[in-house]
């Protein structure tokens, strides 16, 4: 910032000089503008072109004087401007140094492969519910609308190994691959499940028949956007007090109802218990609308003998608060356990 004002004050100044120059050889000389800018312009720069017109004694101490400044006043510009792209330049590679560690240093963190429309939104809400994530992108302008967001993110193309490497695939909990070309989606999955076998891919589908490709690619799950949204403004129409009570449990805007999954610890106490012997609904409130079994099954609106097991994910429905309370109860419960072990083993 300093250097951008010993700028502007350095033009300003050699501006100052030039009317100051022509005005001067008018009033000394008797000469036209066109002349008496022509001199000044000639003698600043002291290409020596010769004089215009033969000079007065007076004009020629004027002409020194006017050769001395401009000549400063030219070399301080030029040394502010090299000034102000040097540091910029050293600015530019330090701050990406520091992106790079703060990405190094990333462990169970998702890749988010294309910051479009769909993209920035995802990466919004990955962001308010603090979820650590990198943005791989390869456009120059969608990347100063990233660094605007203050997001971590990498340039370079995420269909080639080396830049998945530098985005921490083999410690990445998930890559989800928004790219506007199908086939480029099909290529980043195929590349990002070559380096992680064990990664969480989730991939966006633009045409038809292009899910299968992806899953045969080794996207755990596709998701079409159009489809939803057609889908979405079809049982708008058919069901619409359905569509506002989904929207209001999963939207972010509404805080009143939420819904959420919780994952029973493998050395949980809660595992092996029932939901009513539990106590989930009577101690926080919340209605588990389903389970999905460790191994997969998905179990709606369970009954209250309904046993849970560790590895099983409850889907919840309740207020924020009594959300916050089941899962506070889920660590202390898993904290009395690992307590209780080390005293048996004892």
């Amino acid at each position: 910032m300093y250097s951008f004002r010993r700028i502007v004050v350095s033009v300003s100044v050699l501006l100052l000089l030039i009317v100051t120059g022509t005005a001067g050889y008018m009033l000394i000389e008797g000469w036209p503008l066109l002349d008496s800018l022509y001199m000044t312009i000639t003698t600043m720069a002291t290409v020596g072109f010769g004089e215009v017109h033969p000079l007065s004694n007076a004009a020629r101490v004027f002409t020194l004087l006017l050769i001395v400044t401009g000549v400063s006043v030219f070399f301080y510009l030029v040394g502010s401007l090299a000034q102000f792209m040097f540091e910029g330049q050293i600015q530019r590679i330090i701050g990406r140094k520091k992106v790079e560690k703060k990405i190094d240093a990333l462990k169970g963190h998702y890749i988010i492969c294309g910051f479009g429309r769909i993209g920035s939104m995802i990466c919004r809400e990955l962001a308010a519910n603090g979820v650590r994530f990198v943005v791989v992108e390869h456009n120059l302008d969608v990347l100063e609308r990233i660094d605007d967001d203050r997001y971590l993110y990498l340039k370079g193309d995420a269909t080639l190994d080396d830049t998945l490497i530098r985005a921490g695939i083999q410690r990445a909990a998930g890559l989800v691959s928004v790219v506007t070309s199908d086939s480029e989606n099909v290529y980043i999955t195929l590349t990002a499940r070559g380096l992680n076998p064990d990664l969480y891919i989730l991939a966006r589908s633009g045409e038809e028949g292009t899910e299968l490709k992806l899953k045969r690619a080794g996207a755990n799950k596709v998701v079409s956007p159009y489809s939803i949204g057609g889908m979405r403004m079809a049982q708008s129409i058919l069901r619409p007090n359905v569509v506002d009570f989904i929207e209001i449990a999963t939207g972010s805007e509404h805080m009143d109802l939420q819904m959420e999954e919780v994952t029973i610890p493998a050395d949980s106490s809660f595992s092996g218990e029932t939901l009513i012997s539990s106590g989930f609904r009577k101690e926080t409130g919340v209605i588990i609308v389903g389970i999905k079994k460790s191994h997969g099954q998905m179990i709606f609106n369970p009954n209250p003998q309904a046993c849970i097991d560790a590895g099983d994910t409850l889907i919840i429905l309740g207020d924020p608060t009594a959300v916050d309370k089941l899962e506070e109860l889920v660590q202390h419960k898993l904290g009395t356990a690992r307590k209780t072990s080390g005293v048996s083993h004892a």
